[in-house]
């Protein structure tokens, strides 16, 4: 096993925590927010503490945090509590670099819409103005706001409901869901690190079905194989059952299953085998294979 660095957040210097939190939690969407100040001035900022957290009723949060040098509130906030107004809005690859300009320490009043060049849109619900570059645009109410603390970098969470959504046509697949390929969200990771959606970087898993296996149901060679990893393992325990006796034999017997086995001696070698095999997404024959190991 991995030695470990243990540490209790209370003893450590808020700027070094900062740094091991945002380093650990990644990656995290970015929620770019259009508010308004009492006067009707816009203020628009990134923040990368940001989620959905419910459906019924479509709530999403974010919290803008205190500075770390002067402890003051961020102009997103204090927006948020004078006018419990704000728009979310998603941030592509395409103005990644107009968002990044945007998340400068301005004077308060200044407006980020035009330090960015990004377009301000006329919402439809509330007063903050949209980001008409933005993929997806989220009109909401603020419900509430949960002061966590007082002292620099301590959160503010802001808990907005969803009255309006705003999706670009051009993100849509044929059947009108959302392709993360279009979407080409950007989402932070820690330092000055960004991730980016690409190809490669996809995977779909489908939620399991039951019944299954289960990782306590497979046998302890299988469980504790020096071969197969901790996700082939995972993988082996989706199956529904394990075959029977005479369904092993009648595999082992037949053409497939000699083709699959020939050659092989060692208990490493079957693994390795049934590792190929759930690379190539044949389950069945990969389970067969593995249970049929010395």
């Amino acid at each position: 096993m991995s030695e470990y660095l243990s540490l209790d957040p209370r003893e450590l210097e808020a700027r070094k925590l900062h740094g091991y939190l945002l380093g650990s939690v990644t990656p995290r969407p970015i929620a770019f927010a259009s508010t308004l100040d009492r006067e009707g001035r816009p203020n628009l900022a990134p923040f990368s503490y940001f989620n959905v957290f419910s459906t019924r009723p479509p709530i999403l949060i974010f919290a803008p945090n205190r500075s770390g040098l002067t402890g003051l509130q961020k102009d997103t906030a204090l927006n948020a509590l004078e006018t419990f107004e704000v728009v979310i809005n998603l941030v592509s690859w395409q103005i990644v670099q107009q968002m990044n300009l945007a998340s400068g320490e301005f004077e308060h009043g200044v407006n980020e819409f035009e330090k960015s060049g990004l377009t301000p849109l006329a919402s439809e619900l509330v007063r903050p103005p949209r980001v008409a570059e933005s993929p997806v645009q989220f009109e909401c109410r603020v419900r509430e706001v949960l002061v966590l603390g007082g002292e620099g970098q301590s959160g503010n969470l802001i808990i907005c409901e969803i009255l309006r959504m705003h999706i670009q046509s051009r993100v849509l697949n044929a059947a009108g869901q959302i392709d993360p390929l279009r979407l080409d969200v950007v989402a932070r990771m820690g330092g000055n690190w960004y991730l980016r959606i690409h190809p490669d970087a996809l995977f779909e898993r489908p939620k399991p079905n039951l019944p299954l296996i289960g990782w306590d149901g497979l046998p302890e060679s299988i469980r504790h194989s020096s071969v197969l990893t901790g996700n082939e393992i995972g993988q082996l325990a989706h199956a529904p059952r394990l075959p029977e006796a005479a369904e092993l034999e009648a595999f082992r017997a037949s053409p497939e299953g000699q083709a699959l086995t020939e050659g092989l001696e060692e208990r490493e070698d079957y693994h390795a085998a049934a590792a190929r095999l759930l690379a190539a997404g044949r389950l069945q024959e990969a389970l067969q294979v593995a249970l049929l190991a010395p």
